[in-house]
């Protein structure tokens, strides 16, 4: 009977920190949103344009998706708090495995959803645009590169978010010079802001014959992928346009037509180049937006000096100034430099296993922004 009225406690405990969650998380307001998607949806006027039509059943999928989690959480502790009471009332343990299991499965929710209220950027839901690109260290650095852009296509696979490679540019005997991910998933950005910056790598060096310890560098950018959300006006006398023959694995264009696009944004000096598509025509779709979404974050971070703080100041892929710190040789470590979260499965890391360095460093800008207001 102790046990089982020590489960109701949890359990009503448990209902209690999600229904606080629910005022957090703005559940009421996302279900008023996703209501009035529904009713688009329900227009038959709607499909008289059918890319419109794909985009609001895009969005209903989406809000439906977000409100999942808290939907099966709050059903979740409703039915478990109400067997909780009538299994201590009986005195039935036989209910108490069930309990168990409910409680864990409402933890792992709560533990998501907390995570999801510690996103506050305007752009923490969209869709995340990478690029990594080698630093100090030669071959090693195009090697490191590409370690980390598997890293982040592993991270995506573990959440079901779709990773498109939109450019990549080989090193010369291993690895890529530089390479441009597109991420699709809800809160990519939100997650992924958190990559931001020097990466610095330590290892025997597979490359050198005598095995000598080598550290090098590689630099990753995040941005939200909001080119076709923002009205951002670009001349085409502002722009410079290169097609050139995609240079990347596989493909039954690559190397045969000039497909690839790279643009240059003359007053700015962005530089975008899109190689992964088959024509000509999408890779420049593909690349404007990535240059609208780049000129955007520019601006966004021009006009709001709190978020270029939190951003940092763009620095050199060098010693000194890396946000994280791998260690394969002599030991296994990896350390991020901003939070001071650390631990020693790097393989398990490097695998795709980032989501603890993610949370450290949205709790870090939580704490960061309570202390301005202070």
């Amino acid at each position: 009977m102790a046990e089982l009225a020590d489960l109701k406690r949890q359990a009503v405990r448990t209902q209690e920190e999600a229904s606080d969650l629910r005022v957090r998380l703005n559940i009421a307001g996302r279900e008023q949103k996703l209501a009035e998607v529904v009713r688009r949806a329900e227009d038959p006027e709607l499909w008289n344009d059918p890319e419109s039509a794909q985009q609001v059943m895009s969005e209903q999928s989406r809000r439906r998706g977000e409100l999942e989690p808290w939907r099966r959480l709050a059903a979740l502790a409703e039915d478990t708090v109400l067997l909780a009471e009538m299994a201590e009332e009986v005195g039935d343990t036989d209910s108490i495995v069930e309990i168990e299991h409910n409680l864990v499965e409402m933890r792992t929710l709560l533990s998501r959803l907390e995570t999801e209220a510690l996103f506050s950027d305007v752009h923490d839901a969209s869709d995340a645009i990478i690029e990594i690109n080698a630093g100090a260290g030669g071959t090693e650095a195009c090697d490191w590169a590409a370690m980390l852009g598997r890293m982040y296509l592993r991270w995506c696979e573990r959440h079901g978010f779709q990773a498109d490679v939109i450019d990549e540019v080989p090193g010369d005997q291993a690895g890529v010079k530089s390479m441009t991910l597109e991420i699709h998933g809800t809160n990519a950005y939100g997650y992924l802001k958190s990559e931001r910056g020097p990466h610095r790598l330590i290892r025997f060096s597979p490359f050198n014959a005598a095995g000598s310890r080598e550290t090098s560098f590689a630099s990753v950018d995040v941005i939200p992928d909001i080119g076709d959300e923002v009205n951002v006006e670009i001349r085409e006398d502002d722009l410079k346009i290169d097609t050139y023959r995609a240079s990347s694995a596989g493909g039954q264009h690559v190397n045969k037509t000039e497909s690839a696009i790279r643009i240059t944004h003359l007053p700015s000096g962005l530089v975008v180049t899109c190689q992964n598509e088959r024509s000509q025509f999408k890779n420049r779709a593909s690349a404007m937006r990535v240059l609208k979404s780049r000129l955007a974050e520019r601006q966004r971070l021009e006009q709001e000096a709190a978020m270029a703080k939190l951003r940092g100041v763009k620095t050199d892929i060098a010693f000194g100034n890396q946000i994280r710190t791998y260690f394969l040789q002599p030991y296994t470590l990896v350390k991020d430099h901003r939070t001071n979260h650390e631990t020693g499965n790097a393989s398990a890391v490097l695998d795709g296993d980032l989501d603890d360095f993610m949370v450290a460093y949205l709790q870090m800008l939580t704490r960061q922004r309570v202390e301005l207001d202070m």
